[in-house]
């Protein structure tokens, strides 16, 4: 088995590892922070959103110093690092004693962790071009499998178990995802001499003028913002759908678990089909797809249907984030693969801080049906996006096709 197939499935386990640790503790948070309580004032609901606001607000801040970081050191250790440092901040959240402490370590994590970029990042720079498609979509079947089943499995090991003993079990998943990494990844990287190296300002300053790099990081940043604007009212809108709060949870999670597991499923087929037809047709084609399948459901009367609809859009998810992340690679200077992803993971993060402020406020003006609807404007913008990058690889492939081919001899 070739290296960089090994290192591909060996990934693909500690995607699954770590995002289900990292998600595992999601469904408890809010209650964790009730639990724990509040020693400076402030309302519990307060605390809460700043459990989750400020762990996206300093990943949106650490993550592309680490990209450059990889790139001159190598992305192996960044695996290892997020991943040990994940575990043992996680862990000590076990301890914590108040909301004030839970924050603050949420903050450290943010500024420690980031395996998906890290991972993305060696997987891109290890893959041959032209299977750059199935294996980053094999990446993120492992990152949204874990994303499906953490949840689930964080509600069933909070109320059985308990919450603390919840972040010492997500601290082991983490800490074998590392121990996985140094043991059975192997990266040829050669370090540039200190005199060659390019400055952070300059490498991204490089990266961000890279043919349709400007583009593929505002289609990143569209599809995470219409993806997560939801998350504040998608329970508050199975209360309204159900006419009862019994069973909410249980039904949220499934619809958001069945999100994420069609599009962990899809995601490979999907990047196999980009390698043969182009990752720009169906980077576009999965936007289309999700403007269609956002459409009806600030329209819907039943909770199924919502359940249904979101099951199916995990359909675009699968398209694009595959495509999305092969077109990134293909049009990466050589040697900038962590910076890339680095930034891609900060701008995903700045769209997960923003987008809980922009639902909960549409929510106030026009309900959780108009959040839905806020969703659909979002996801056409992105289209905008993907039709535009389609339109430009087409239109390089007919400026490459037209080109003379030079001789080989003398005619």
């Amino acid at each position: 088995m070739p290296q960089w197939r090994r290192n591909l499935y060996i990934l693909f386990v500690v995607q699954l590892l770590s995002t289900a640790g990292f998600s595992l503790v999601f469904p408890f948070l809010p209650l964790y922070v009730k639990e724990v309580g509040v020693s400076t004032g402030g309302s519990i609901e307060f605390w809460a959103g700043l459990v989750f606001s400020s762990q996206a607000l300093t990943m949106m801040i650490s993550a592309p110093i680490w990209g450059v970081v990889a790139d001159r050191y190598g992305r192996k250790p960044m695996i290892v690092r997020a991943s040990l440092g994940g575990a043992i901040t996680i862990a000590a959240m076990g301890f914590v004693q108040n909301a004030e402490q839970l924050v603050i370590l949420r903050v450290i994590q943010g500024l420690v962790t980031g395996t998906i970029a890290a991972s993305n990042a060696l997987v891109a720079a290890s893959t041959p071009k032209e299977r750059s498609g199935e294996s980053l979509g094999l990446l993120q079947m492992g990152t949204w499998v874990g994303i499906a089943i953490g949840p689930i499995l964080g509600g069933i090991i909070g109320d059985q178990i308990g919450f603390r003993e919840s972040f010492w079990i997500t601290a082991v998943l983490l800490g074998v995802a590392a121990v996985a990494v140094i043991v059975g990844v192997h990266e040829d990287f050669t370090r540039q001499p200190r005199a060659q190296r390019p400055s952070m300002r300059s490498s991204y300053g490089t990266l961000l003028h890279a043919p349709d790099m400007a583009s593929l990081y505002s289609a990143s940043f569209l599809h995470s913002l219409g993806r997560s604007v939801i998350f504040p009212v998608a329970a508050l809108f199975m209360i309204e759908l159900m006419h009862s709060d019994g069973h909410v949870a249980t039904m949220t999670g499934v619809m958001m678990g069945s999100y994420a597991l069609i599009g962990s499923v899809s995601a490979t087929w999907m990047g196999r089909l980009g390698d043969r037809i182009g990752h720009s047709k169906v980077l576009f084609g999965g936007m289309l797809f999700g403007v269609l399948c956002y459409f009806p459901q600030p329209f819907v009367t039943t909770a199924w249907q919502l359940v249904v609809l979101q099951a199916i859009t995990g359909l675009s998810m699968g398209a694009f984030v595959p495509s999305l992340g092969a077109l990134m690679n293909l049009r990466t200077p050589q040697g900038s693969q962590g910076a890339t992803y680095g930034l891609d993971n900060s701008i995903q993060s700045a769209a997960r801080m923003v987008a809980p402020l922009l639902g909960a406020g549409i929510a106030v003006w026009f309900g959780a049906r108009g959040v839905f609807g806020m969703a659909v404007i979002i996801y056409i913008m992105a289209a905008f996006v993907g039709l535009h990058i389609w339109r430009a690889s087409v239109l390089k492939e007919r400026v490459a096709a037209a080109q003379p081919v030079p001789s080989g001899g003398d005619d």
